[in-house]
């Protein structure tokens, strides 16, 4: 049966599917290619009569993943031009004084690859919840974040700005509150989100943050991302200007960025590209001093966005999924381990001393993932929290412990592990099979229940089988979910964070 409804650019018409309405692929912005290439995004034409919203829309153009990756992970289906569009799952259409509490979604990919159409999020067993549920496109990769000599950057972030700001216009026609937000999102999403905390141009547009597996240190000063522009211009054959790198075809300026990200990985000098460095990034958010005026990071420990509240965390094994299925943990020795160690500031016989510890029996290759999900993931989401509660500011912070069954388990609770428990869509190669669906319920309802009221175990609210989850800050209190029954470690994994005492902090002056 289809329902419709209307929004500022005209009506649209979705479908219910069971107790939930589904509305897909409606446009939040004009096509960013033909003249609006590398543009800031604009607001969509108008149409007549009703548009059908029951299919997704294209998703934005993007390389797909690596070989060995694509058994694990989803792939975006029909990228195409017209991709800045989002997606809406509610219970209660049309029923404008429903204000129900809305979860907008936002993918990760690395910056370069994902949708917001993925099977992983469908938001239907959300919205049944009681939630008004959106999932939106963004520009990825260069066509998103570079930094262009016109000082154009971040389009990708003012893209996610500009879906905001249609949920804030148009969301209360599908039952939601626009007073009432949570911008909820996992690894790129999730950097993505802690970027746009700080950014004067989002401030307003939501109340409430989730961070999944990304925090606030990935992003490029200036010249970092000057040089990512101009070495990915020189790939495409291309000026490193707006007009030279939008006249080169989308596949082919794809086609560079991989270039660019294998020359990254084989890099000598890690200072060179920053935060990229390794090369699981080419492209990151870019602290232009304008759409981002500060190194994320450094602007929550200033006090930017105290006033949204936030739920942060990471999963026990993040950096497996990087090394199992590529075969490159196997390949880690005694030797390649101190310096991996030491290269990331840390004391290899102090640091490879503690981590055993932590995990008996471990390989090399183990003992790099771990450190490596500490200093991409872990220590990142925990500073965060720290900086925050400078200013009273509570956070929340969990850790997803669940170990995958996928590749016969060899990826542990690794990145991505937790994504089909919080949609409550547990068929994914990565959550499935035996998921089981009251760890779903639990975290469902706790990120249900943050969204609602700020609090993931409030009082009469869904996920009532949590205990008291306190907020981090005092006594480093962690949720810990998905291995046995949930429960909250105080002073959580001391022994690895005193490590990083002196690493992956704000720049002095800036706390």
């Amino acid at each position: 049966m289809h329902v419709t409804v209307p929004t500022s650019a005209g009506r649209i018409r979705g479908q219910w599917k069971g107790e939930v309405a589904a509305f897909a692929g409606i446009p939040y912005a004009a096509p960013p290619f033909g003249p609006r290439r590398l543009l800031p995004p604009r607001p969509p034409q108008p149409w007549a009569g009703v548009r059908d919203a029951l299919v997704p829309g294209p998703a934005a153009p993007q390389p797909g993943y690596l070989p060995a990756m694509a058994g694990l992970l989803e792939e975006a289906a029909s990228p195409g031009e017209d991709c800045l569009n989002l997606n809406v799952w509610t219970p209660a259409p049309g029923r404008t004084g429903g204000r129900l509490p809305v979860m907008v979604w936002i993918h990760g990919g690395a910056f370069r690859n994902g949708s917001g159409s993925l099977p992983s999020y469908d938001g239907a067993r959300l919205a049944a919840d009681g939630v008004v549920c959106v999932t939106l496109n963004y520009r990825l990769g260069a066509e998103g974040f570079l930094l262009l000599p016109d000082g154009t950057s971040n389009l990708g972030l003012l893209d996610q700005i500009a879906a905001l700001e249609w949920v804030r216009d148009n969301i209360a026609g599908f039952g939601g509150d626009p007073d009432n937000v949570t911008v909820f999102g996992q690894s790129a999403g999730a950097i993505g989100i802690t970027a746009l905390m700080t950014m004067p141009r989002a401030r307003g547009l939501f109340r409430r943050a989730i961070t999944q597996s990304g925090a606030g240190h990935h992003s490029h000063p200036e010249d970092v991302a000057r040089r990512v522009t101009e070495r990915l211009a020189a790939l495409a054959g291309a000026e490193p200007t707006r007009e030279g790198l939008a006249a080169v075809p989308p596949d082919r300026l794809i086609a560079a960025e991989g270039a660019l990200g294998r020359e990254i990985a084989q890099a000598t000098d890690p200072g060179q590209w920053g935060e990229s460095a390794g090369g699981g990034t080419t492209v990151l958010p870019v602290v232009d001093g304008d759409t981002l005026p500060r190194r994320p990071i450094d602007a929550l420990a200033g006090g930017a966005g105290r006033d949204v509240d936030l739920l942060t965390g990471t999963t026990s094994d993040e950096f497996r999924l990087f090394l199992v299925p590529l075969g490159i943990g196997a390949r880690i020795t005694d030797e390649v381990l101190t310096g991996f160690l030491a290269g990331l500031g840390l004391d290899p016989a102090e640091a490879r001393r503690v981590y055993t510890a932590a995990h008996p029996g471990a390989t090399p290759g183990d003992l790099l993932s771990a450190a490596m999900s500490d200093h991409a993931y872990r220590i990142p989401a925990l500073r965060v929290a720290e900086y925050r509660a400078a200013y009273g500011a509570d956070t929340f912070v969990y850790e997803f412990a669940r170990p995958s069954p996928a590749l016969g388990g060899a990826l542990g609770a690794c990145h991505m592990a937790e994504i089909g428990f919080v949609f409550g869509n547990l068929a994914g190669p990565l959550t499935g099979p035996g998921a089981p669906q009251e760890l779903s319920d639990l975290v469902r309802g706790a990120w249900s229940s943050f969204a609602r009221t700020g609090s993931p175990t409030a009082t009469g609210t869904p996920g009532g089988g949590l205990p008291h989850w306190p907020p981090y800050a005092g006594h480093g209190s962690v949720m810990r979910l998905g291995d046995g029954a949930p429960r909250v470690a105080e002073d959580a994994a001391a022994d690895e964070r005193s490590l990083w005492h002196h690493l992956r902090r704000a720049a002095p002056g800036t706390a």
